[in-house]
C-alpha cells in the first residue's frame, strides 16, 4: 500500500461529512480543521428540515462543544468568519431518498465539488425502533451511495460501521465482508427489501387498529429485536448496521469504498486534548453508576477482553484510509480499530481502576456529598444476579411488607417498585449480555498494513495521525484520562 502525505490530500479538498452531529464526526471536523486550515470545504449533512434549523444544529451541537476550545485559542478572533468560511451546512435526511436535499442548487454545487465522503450517520440504540434503525442503518446506507454515484469528482467514500456486526462470534473475528442474505445462525431468507415491507405493513397494520404512538413505539422496538434474533443478530443496533454494510458490497460498483469498524469508542487519548467525551457509551454506563454510588454489583466474565479504543485513533484511523484508497477502487476493503489483539485490557483491570480513582477522588453529589464507592460484587452469570438481587433487595422489602400487613398498615408498593426496578435491570442485563461476555478478539491485519504503510511516510502522521493500541498504557489512560473526562463531561 502506498500511502500519500495526509496533509497536502486534504489541502483544497471538498469532503461532505454524513451525520456531522455525531461524537466521531465531530472529532473528524475539529481535527481536518485544525492540522488542514486550507481544507476547501467541509459540507456538513444534518438531519433537518430546512437551512436555519440545520445551522441551529451547527452552532449548539458542533461548534459551541469544548471540543473546538484549542481551534477556537489558535484562531482567536478569526475563528468565527473561518468557520463560516469552511463548513457549509446540508440540510437532509438519509433515510429518505436522495438524502431528501430540498435545495437544488446545493444539492448540484455537491454532486459536482465532492471529492470525499465519510458516513458517520447512525442510530447506536441496542433497542432502536425498528423502522428508524433500518432507515438511518440500512437503507440510509444505500441512499448514501445511490448519491455518491452521482458525484462527479469523487474519489472515496468511508463506511464507518462497527465491529459488533459480528454478533456473538466468539474465536479470532476476521477483517471479512458481509454477503448479501447470509445470517449468522444460517437461517436462510434475510432480504432487506422484505425487511423493509415488513416495518411499513406492521405500522399500517397498527395505525389502523388505532394504536397510539407509544404501543407503536413498543411495537417497532420488539420487532426490531424479533427480527434481529431470527437471523442470529443479539439487537437491533447490530442487526441494521450488518445490513448496511450488505447493502455496501452490493452497491459499491467501481467506487473506492472503505469500511471503518471502530469497537467501543471511549474519549479521546490525545487530541485535541486527552479525555473528550460526550454521551455515556457502552463501558462508561459502568463507571458512571459506580462513581455515583449507584452500582453495587455487575454481571460479566471479569477475566474476559472488553475491546475498547479512544475516539482520537478511530478518527484517525478513518482519514489515514481515507487517503490511502483515495482512487484506488477496492474490493472489500475492511478495517477494525480496536485493542483486543494489539493491546488488550480486561473487566477486572477496568474493576480495578474504578474503585481506585472515585476512592482517590470521590465524586461529589449535588447535595456537596462526596459519594463513597466499595467493592464491586461481580457476577458471572445471569442466574446469580437474579439470585443476588432478591437477597439483597426483594427478600428483605417481602419480610417488612408483611409485618406491616400483619398491623394493618399500607406499604407504599415498595416490593412492587424494586421488582419493576429489577426487571428493568434484567433487561438491560440481557441487552448487553453479549458484550459483557464476549470471548473474542478483532483481527486488525489490514489496520496494521495501514500503520506500516503510515509509518514509512513523513514524521509527522507518527505525531498526527496515530492509531496504534499499542501505545496505550491503560492504566495510565482510565486513572488519568478518560475516567477524569467521564466526570468532567457526563456526570450530571
Amino acid at each position: 500500500m502506498e500511502l500519500g502525505n495526509i496533509i497536502p490530500f486534504l489541502e483544497d479538498k471538498n469532503i461532505l461529512v454524513i451525520g456531522a452531529a455525531g461524537f466521531l464526526a465531530k472529532i473528524f471536523v475539529e481535527k481536518v480543521l485544525r492540522v488542514q486550515p486550507n481544507v476547501k470545504k467541509l459540507y456538513l449533512l444534518l438531519r433537518a428540515t430546512d437551512t436555519k434549523s440545520a445551522t441551529q444544529r451547527l452552532q449548539h451541537e458542533i461548534i459551541q462543544k469544548d471540543l473546538f476550545r484549542l481551534l477556537e485559542e489558535n484562531l482567536g478572533a478569526k475563528f468565527n468568519s473561518f468557520v463560516s468560511e469552511k463548513l457549509t451546512v446540508v440540510p437532509g435526511d438519509i433515510s429518505q431518498d436522495d438524502l431528501n436535499l430540498k435545495d437544488p442548487i446545493l444539492r448540484e454545487e455537491l454532486c459536482r465539488q465532492t471529492h470525499c465522503i465519510i458516513n458517520f450517520a447512525a442510530t447506536t440504540n441496542f433497542e432502536e425502533r425498528y423502522d428508524v434503525a433500518l432507515g438511518i442503518n440500512t437503507l440510509g446506507v444505500k441512499h448514501v451511495l445511490n448519491f455518491a454515484k452521482s458525484c462527479i469528482k469523487l474519489k472515496v467514500l468511508v463506511h464507518v460501521s462497527t465491529a459488533y456486526v459480528c454478533g456473538e462470534k466468539g474465536g479470532v473475528i476476521l477483517e471479512d465482508p458481509y454477503q448479501m442474505g447470509v445470517s449468522l445462525n444460517g437461517v436462510p431468507g434475510l432480504d432487506i427489501d422484505m425487511e423493509k415491507k415488513m416495518v411499513e405493513n406492521k405500522l399500517y397494520q397498527l395505525r389502523q387498529e388505532g394504536a397510539t404512538e407509544e404501543d407503536i413505539k413498543i411495537a417497532m422496538k420488539e420487532l426490531g429485536i424479533k427480527r434481529a434474533n431470527a437471523y442470529g443478530w443479539p439487537n437491533t443496533y447490530v442487526f441494521t448496521k450488518a445490513m448496511g454494510e450488505m447493502v455496501v458490497d452490493t452497491l459499491k460498483g467501481n467506487m473506492s469504498v472503505v469500511i471503518v469498524r471502530p469497537t467501543m469508542i471511549t474519549s479521546t487519548y490525545r487530541e485535541p486534548f486527552p479525555g473528550w467525551v460526550e454521551g455515556v457509551r457502552t463501558i462508561d454506563s459502568i463507571i458512571v453508576a459506580y462513581g455515583k454510588g449507584k452500582l453495587t454489583c455487575f454481571v460479566a466474565d471479569i477475566k474476559a477482553i472488553f475491546d475498547v479504543i479512544p475516539a482520537d485513533m478511530v478518527v484517525n484511523a478513518i482519514i489515514t484510509s481515507m487517503v490511502a484508497h483515495a482512487n484506488h477502487p477496492c474490493d472489500n476493503i475492511i478495517y477494525h480499530v480496536g485493542s483486543s489483539v494489539a493491546n488488550p485490557v480486561r473487566y477486572h483491570n477496568l474493576k480495578d481502576y474504578g474503585l481506585r480513582y472515585f476512592t482517590a477522588k470521590p465524586w461529589v453529589n449535588k447535595e456537596g456529598m462526596p459519594v463513597k464507592v466499595g467493592k464491586v460484587t461481580v457476577l458471572d452469570n445471569i442466574t446469580s444476579f437474579q439470585r443476588y438481587m432478591f437477597i439483597r433487595y426483594l427478600l428483605p422489602l417481602k419480610g417488612l411488607e408483611i409485618a406491616n400487613a400483619a398491623f394493618g398498615q399500607y406499604f407504599e408498593g415498595t416490593y412492587l417498585d424494586m421488582r419493576r426496578k429489577i426487571h428493568i435491570a434484567m433487561r438491560l442485563i440481557d441487552l448487553y449480555r453479549p458484550y459483557v461476555f464476549f470471548n473474542g478478539v478483532f483481527d486488525s491485519t489490514n489496520t496494521e498494513i495501514l500503520q506500516i504503510a503510515a509509518r514509512e511516510g513523513e514524521v509527522e502522521r507518527e505525531c498526527l495521525f496515530y492509531f496504534d493500541p499499542k501505545i496505550i498504557d491503560w492504566e495510565d489512560y482510565f486513572m488519568n484520562t478518560h475516567i477524569p473526562g467521564l466526570v468532567k463531561y457526563c456526570f450530571k
